[in-house]
């Protein structure tokens, strides 16, 4: 009977340790520690090309429109020169779903200062690797509203690459791009961004 009881013990105390187990959930993780397998090993630097890739194109639009270094924009129109970063673009949309809308923000000042901050503060944080989710979220809304000043679409019915691009900045975001090849780990360690998560 003593050695029946015994194993009963036994049994339930094993019972116990593997169900205790079973439901253990990994604790969040916090600075400094190893991030998780879908962003480790060589997959990361593929994030990490694309983030800064976008980056630049983000950049470049920004120089080019702000200097005109004749690729998108010649010199006669160039910011600096006093031409509009906007007008050309929203110009153009004039026979498009939404183009008595984006018509009336063409040229305008603060729309033009607005797009050019954008351009400039989001590539450069892609490039940084730093801001990735006020990045994301900023360079997606802006993609969001370049697309809508194109429909409908010529090429597909709905799909183009300002979504495409919209869609990858949030996987940058998503997965901490900005670790690899930038400076996310050390800006997330400043005080303010401990502070204001929503920085990082």
């Amino acid at each position: 009977m003593a050695i029946t009881e015994g194993r009963k013990q036994r049994n339930h105390r094993l019972y116990d340790a593997a169900a205790t187990a079973a439901v253990t959930v990994p604790a969040p993780r916090t600075h400094g520690e190893a991030i998780p397998a879908a962003t480790a090993g060589p997959v990361r630097y593929v994030w990490a090309a694309a983030r800064i890739a976008i980056g630049w194109v983000f950049l470049w639009a920004f120089l080019d429109k702000l200097f005109g270094w004749g690729f998108a924009t010649p010199a006669a129109k160039a910011w600096i020169n006093g031409g509009s970063p906007t007008t050309g673009f929203l110009k153009g949309t004039a026979d498009h779903t939404f183009g008595g809308l984006f018509n009336t923000l063409a040229g305008q000042a603060w729309v033009d200062w607005l797009f050019m901050t954008g351009l400039a503060g989001i590539g450069a944080a892609l490039i940084l690797g730093v801001g990735m989710r006020i990045a994301a979220t900023t360079g997606g809304l802006l993609l969001l509203m370049m697309w809508a000043a194109e429909l409908p679409l010529t090429t597909n019915p709905f799909m183009d690459e300002h979504i495409v691009y919209a869609i990858v900045l949030a996987g940058l975001a998503l997965a901490g791009a900005g670790n690899t090849l930038g400076l996310g780990k050390a800006w997330a360690a400043t005080p303010l961004v401990r502070r204001f998560p929503i920085l990082k």
